[in-house]
């Protein structure tokens, strides 16, 4: 492995008293409740969701349904390119940990759940855009993704990754609302019923250059499937607990940011299509506002390119022509 990439980690407590730090992206689930007038609101707001949608889904020995709180930890990945001296903020991802009031214990949770990554904004609202513009079909550029993908792995593979976290990220998106989900009859106690895409996605191939794969599940309580994206095996690599501190602090994310498709009123079907044009929905009492958040990836995009891609653009192809997992 290349020794002039060295990854350094920080977190910070993701609590109703959170404040964004210079270098978290403005668009991060987390960092845009956390702005504005609303912003104290908001967070307590999302924490309880957070809270009553685990002790829902961990319903057994629980019976006034507020045994479990979920803590949870944002965690900053500094890539620092040691030939020039220099770090850039790569990826932020977010940890669960479970506090059992009945036991008196914390349990570790998930690792991974959001995924924000400066690099990604670069592909997707510079890259991809620009491939596109003036362009009368739709293309993917050559290699896209392809030097995003190898520093996740490199990251994942890493020693700092290894020192800090005891298992493999799984990270929980929302569906894709120009794809149809097919229901099977394969069903998970905690994770629900699954579901199967007709087709890829290029959210699909660009997280599978990460190495990871995806299964679609719909869990109890839930009107929509979640995209899990994982390595190994998902099922069998994690606990319940584990799986629930996931579902419940993404799905109240997308319910949030998605309320269209997470907040609907009906439930997914046997045949489902995403909809962000579904008026039957309900709203949470959670401020945030969707077109900046567009605005703002393309600025973070940018912002990537300018300090990162350009400068580094020797060293990385370099280092991504010869790296192997």
């Amino acid at each position: 492995m290349n020794k002039d990439f060295k990854f350094t980690i920080n977190n910070i407590c993701f609590d109703e008293n959170y404040q964004p730090s210079n270098n978290t992206r403005a668009t991060t689930n987390f960092a845009n409740l956390a702005r504005g007038d609303s912003r104290q609101q908001n967070l307590r707001n999302a924490l309880k969701m957070i809270d009553n949608s685990f002790n829902a889904l961990a319903h057994w020995d629980n019976p006034n349904g507020d045994r479990y709180s979920v803590e949870l930890e944002i965690i900053s990945v500094d890539m620092n390119i040691e030939a020039q001296g220099q770090s850039f903020p790569s990826i932020e991802i977010l940890k669960t940990h479970i506090v059992d009031h009945k036991t008196n214990k914390r349990i570790e949770g998930i690792v991974g759940n959001n995924f924000s990554s400066y690099v990604r904004d670069y592909d997707f609202s510079v890259r991809l855009l620009g491939h596109n513009k003036g362009q009368s079909s739709f293309s993917i550029p050559e290699g896209f993704g392809d030097l995003h993908g190898k520093l996740f792995k490199y990251f994942v593979n890493s020693e700092t990754y290894q020192q800090h976290f005891k298992k493999l990220p799984v990270i929980c998106l929302s569906v894709s609302d120009n794809k149809i989900y097919h229901r099977t009859e394969n069903q998970h106690p905690v994770l629900g019923v699954e579901y199967l895409p007709n087709e890829s996605s290029l959210t699909e191939q660009y997280f599978q250059k990460m190495g990871l794969q995806v299964r679609y599940f719909m869990p109890p309580n839930s009107v929509a499937p979640l995209a899990f994206y994982f390595f190994g095996d998902l099922l069998a690599d994690y606990t319940n607990l584990e799986l629930i501190s996931t579902i419940s602090t993404m799905e109240t994310f997308q319910k949030i940011y998605r309320p269209e498709i997470y907040n609907a009123n009906a439930v997914a079907g046997k045949r489902y299509q995403p909809n962000l044009k579904n008026l039957d929905h309900s709203l949470t009492h959670i401020v945030y506002d969707r077109e900046e958040r567009s605005q703002l990836a393309i600025e973070q995009g940018k912002f990537a390119e300018e300090h990162f891609i350009k400068p580094h653009q020797a060293v990385l192809e370099q280092w991504a022509a010869s790296y192997s997992a």
